[in-house]
């Protein structure tokens, strides 16, 4: 038996550049020397995108009866085959077919991470709209792991070799964001922030709050108030528990002190508040980590990229990226 850690990869929406990505990282002698990479997908597209790549790599068909934990070291790279979609499903298109094949390929990686079968999750990029034509009505990946998990409490949690983000909100109007905002709500986000740090960095973290109105509403001059009422009080509570945490600090110049080191991670309000600072520092260095999960999950931070799928023009760094972080968090054997 290995004692490196089995990630499970789900290969996303077979449409899109997951396929490219995946076979472009397990090439990464790194990846293979450090972890056994199993590819969750389909075994039919996941050759067609070496074929593309003109790659050498060769996938050892598994099937979800086999013990991974027996899983060993090879030059190949295993494949749990599904065997959902058409040999020629076309590049670039929204369809019900890998709508619900991501979904199936996701819903297999929890259920053997659950079972601790396998060690982590990492997840190639499917779309929206595909997973709903394919029956699925989640707003995208957090929120079937979090259901399939049983999880109440979690948040998306970004993160670059520069700036780590936490959300307090994340897929929802602006609007409803701010309804949603309130000081348990903060404060559980604070405290998840906190306890990842401590475990993937084993020290202590300094963590940053924005807040929700320009310059943090500067006492009352912008808003109504919505950081007295409902972002203070989650900060105070973090700091009585001892939590290094500062805020709500304007984001505006928030983001600037956290890249310069003055904090490790900040906390967002909403999506395009955390979402904007780290696409801006590059698409190919950022990794999505759901924590609060009983298990282990990264993902690229892009989308599928339909206008270039099957031209093999993907650029695998984020998939990469998140394949280490995956193998950095699994628990050690």
């Amino acid at each position: 038996m290995s004692n490196k850690p089995v990630i499970g990869i789900t290969m996303g929406d077979a449409a899109g550049v997951g396929p490219e990505i995946i076979v472009k990282s397990v090439e990464n002698t790194d990846i293979r020397q450090n972890s056994i990479p199993l590819i969750i997908g389909d075994l039919k597209i996941l050759n067609r995108a070496a074929s593309l790549l003109d790659s050498n790599i060769t996938f050892k068909k598994v099937d979800k009866e086999y013990d991974f934990s027996q899983l060993e070291q090879s030059n190949d790279v295993y494949c749990l085959d599904l065997d959902l979609l058409p040999e020629d499903l076309p590049y670039g298109e929204v369809s019900s077919e890998a709508g619900n094949g991501s979904f199936e390929f996701l819903r297999t990686a929890i259920e053997l991470a659950n079972e601790r079968k396998i060690d982590g999750i990492c997840t190639a990029p499917l779309n929206k709209e595909a997973l709903h034509k394919g029956g699925h009505l989640y707003p995208g990946h957090t929120e079937i792991l979090a259901e399939l998990t049983n999880t109440k409490n979690f948040s998306m949690m970004l993160s670059s070799p520069k700036l780590k983000v936490i959300h307090v909100t994340t897929h929802v109007g602006l609007r409803d964001a701010i309804e949603r905002i309130e000081p348990t709500r903060v404060y559980e986000v604070i405290k998840m922030a906190h306890d990842t740090l401590i475990q993937s960095e084993k020290h202590p973290p300094k963590i940053a709050v924005c807040g929700i109105n320009p310059h943090a509403g500067e006492n009352g001059l912008f808003g109504y108030g919505e950081e007295e009422e409902k972002v203070i009080p989650g900060v105070e509570r973090a700091q009585k528990e001892g939590i290094d945490v500062q805020g709500p600090l304007p984001a505006d110049t928030l983001f600037f002190r956290a890249v310069r080191g003055d904090f490790d991670i900040v906390v967002a309000m909403y999506h395009d508040q955390g979402h904007g600072p780290i696409k801006v520092l590059g698409l190919d260095a950022g990794v999505n980590i759901t924590v609060g999960l009983p298990i282990i999950r990264t993902s690229v931070d892009h989308g599928t990229a339909f206008d270039i799928a099957g031209s093999g023009q993907a650029d695998e760094k984020s998939m990469l990226e998140a394949l280490r972080q995956a193998i950095e968090l699994a628990p050690t054997k």
